[in-house]
């Protein structure tokens, strides 16, 4: 099997159901954020068939209502976490 094309997007499938959204509504509020994206690009970023630019993050983060570190998988959240 082929690795994912990102590691955010069941996360960002699980926050959107958690608000009772459709990919519609999310790609209108990331649009609201500043990131013209569709349904389409929701589906596929879901999906984790397509690549997501850290600006891209950005926007789902904000859009979500959530800290970055919260669109992965809580197995790479040690990544943000400060050393020492």
């Amino acid at each position: 099997m082929d690795a994912p094309r990102n590691i955010v997007g069941n996360q960002v499938m699980l926050l959107r159901n958690e608000r009772g959204w459709s990919q519609e509504k999310l790609a209108a509020v990331c649009q609201l954020k500043g990131w013209d994206v569709s349904r389409g690009v929701i589906a596929r970023v879901e999906g984790g068939v397509r690549w997501v630019a850290d600006f891209e993050v950005l926007k789902l983060s904000a859009a979500l209502r959530v800290p970055v570190p919260e669109l992965y998988p809580k197995r790479n959240r040690a990544a943000f976490l400060p050393k020492g």
